[in-house]
């Protein structure tokens, strides 16, 4: 069995509820379907019968909860709701009766309110839309302040350097120049999402150029010390994670290599979990192993939020969202 369809079968057990917020995209509508014949997860789509039927005509809807922002009942607690979340930030009663009727930000009320156990979306919505009402009323984690993405990266066969056939690469998605602080948030929150996800025990390498001082670039990026630093935060927020740096990647994967650069290290040359020092090196590097290495990349999974919430890409397939969703079933255990 592979792990996307041990991901499935292991959210099939769970039954939890997830939202799509996107009833008007036939892809959507077919995935919702597939979900639930399936049994992975039970479905509310967001939209009406007539739209979903018009886009996808073929598609049994049985099994899946259909929802409306502008007829539903919920609507106008889910505007107060949204008042009290951002009243502070100027918004009015008015501006919240109106926004709760999106779709997107409906969704992520829903989760809110726990009607829902996790939310997907952004097949046809940006990445910020689809974002941005999960930062405004769902939030962030109790100690993290950073929302993050990682992917993992399933191995085309078991290698010398990934025994366990999976790894989880982070952030290359998200976060553009992250911060020491971001980093530690990334590296925290990724080892979560390795452990419930992936199901392994994360072994975290935290990514530079540089091994324990080797290189260094403070008059130029700083990018050796933020890692460094970034290295510290995290150990102090997670003592009991296996964590470790700054590493180059052949030291955080090759033994004989990190045997040599960084002798002790419980992490060196035995890493799964790798946190990259930007979203450049973190984007090429998943692309890097995709292309060349025939790894299959499931992601973008965010993380950091306080309930489960992600974001798919706009060219995403059926299966891209049911993988999605099982993926956020997990999150929801």
């Amino acid at each position: 069995m592979s792990l996307l369809d041990e991901i499935k079968a292991k959210a099939a057990k769970l039954k939890k509820t997830i939202v799509l917020c996107e009833g008007e995209d036939k892809r959507v509508v077919e995935a919702a379907a597939q979900i639930t014949k399936e049994g992975i997860a039970k479905i509310v789509l967001i939209g009406n019968e007539a739209e979903c039927k018009k886009v996808a005509p073929d598609v049994d809807l049985t099994g899946i909860t259909l929802v409306d922002p502008l007829t539903s009942d919920k609507t106008t607690a889910y505007a107060d709701m949204l008042y009290e979340a951002r009243k502070a930030k100027g918004m009015t009663e008015e501006q919240a009766r109106a926004q709760a009727k999106d779709r997107t930000m409906f969704g992520a009320l829903m989760l809110k309110a726990g009607d829902v156990d996790g939310y997907v979306s952004g097949a046809c919505h940006s990445t910020a839309n689809t974002l941005r009402p999960g930062l405004q009323v769902v939030k962030t984690a109790p100690g993290i302040k950073t929302v993050s993405s990682c992917f993992l990266m399933i191995a085309p066969e078991k290698h010398e350097y990934n025994p366990d056939g999976v790894a989880v690469f982070a952030d290359c998605a998200i976060n553009i120049e992250p911060t020491a602080e971001q980093l530690a948030d990334i590296a925290v929150s990724s080892a979560k999402t390795a452990k419930a996800i992936a199901g392994i025990e994360p072994r975290v390498a935290m990514l530079s150029f540089s091994t324990k001082g080797s290189g260094n670039d403070d008059k130029f990026t700083q990018t050796v010390p933020k890692v460094q630093r970034a290295t510290a935060l995290a150990k102090e927020m997670a003592p009991d994670l296996a964590l470790d740096g700054e590493f180059q990647f052949d030291a955080a994967v090759a033994p004989e290599v990190g045997q040599l650069k960084a002798p002790g290290s419980k992490v060196a040359g035995n890493a799964n979990v790798f946190v990259f020092p930007n979203i450049n090196a973190g984007n090429i590097g998943y692309k890097i192993a995709q292309r060349f290495g025939g790894y299959m990349a499931i992601g973008p999974v965010c993380q950091g939020f306080a309930k489960p919430l992600n974001d798919l890409s706009r060219g995403c397939s059926v299966e891209d969202i049911v993988a999605t969703v099982a993926v956020t079933a997990l999150q929801a255990e």
